[in-house]
């Protein structure tokens, strides 16, 4: 695992944060009408998930037992993020390059993430990712995670 600076980590969020030009939040989704978690994956399929770098919390701001984290997702076309929330783990994802569909908790539509978007994730929402598409997608996420 990478050791990273809290100042080389701010840097990375803050150019994340900046990289979006077009960002697509859960706001712009339609949210009545059929719950798109009825018939969720609940495994991965054809997706890697590399740790590139994390701040240990507690010495930093003393938040014990949570750490920042971004890591590195690749979806390949077909490839599957399964099912889970993000009920006590905030997270914001910029998808690289592709695109990928989302299937969110509160959306009764899927939201598809083109290269330059972002996501935001929290107030316990649960989700899903899709790669229908003919290109892997390359996502940088950063959570606050439970190292315990």
């Amino acid at each position: 695992m990478l050791n990273l600076t809290k100042t080389t980590v701010a840097a990375g969020i803050i150019a994340i944060a900046t990289f979006s030009a077009t960002p697509a939040f859960a706001g712009q989704c339609q949210t009545a009408g059929v719950n798109p978690l009825a018939n969720a994956p609940t495994m991965p399929k054809d997706v890697t998930d590399t740790v590139i770098g994390s701040v240990d919390l507690s010495k930093e701001i003393g938040v014990d037992g949570r750490l920042l984290r971004t890591r590195r997702l690749v979806v390949q076309p077909g490839g599957i993020v399964p099912l889970h929330s993000h009920k006590d783990r905030p997270a914001l994802i910029v998808t690289v390059s592709g695109s990928i569909t989302e299937y969110r908790s509160d959306c009764s539509t899927p939201i598809e993430h083109h290269a330059g978007d972002i996501s935001r994730e929290a107030d316990s929402i649960s989700h899903y990712w899709i790669n229908h598409g003919t290109e892997p997608a390359v996502l940088l996420s950063s959570d606050v995670f439970h190292s315990m």
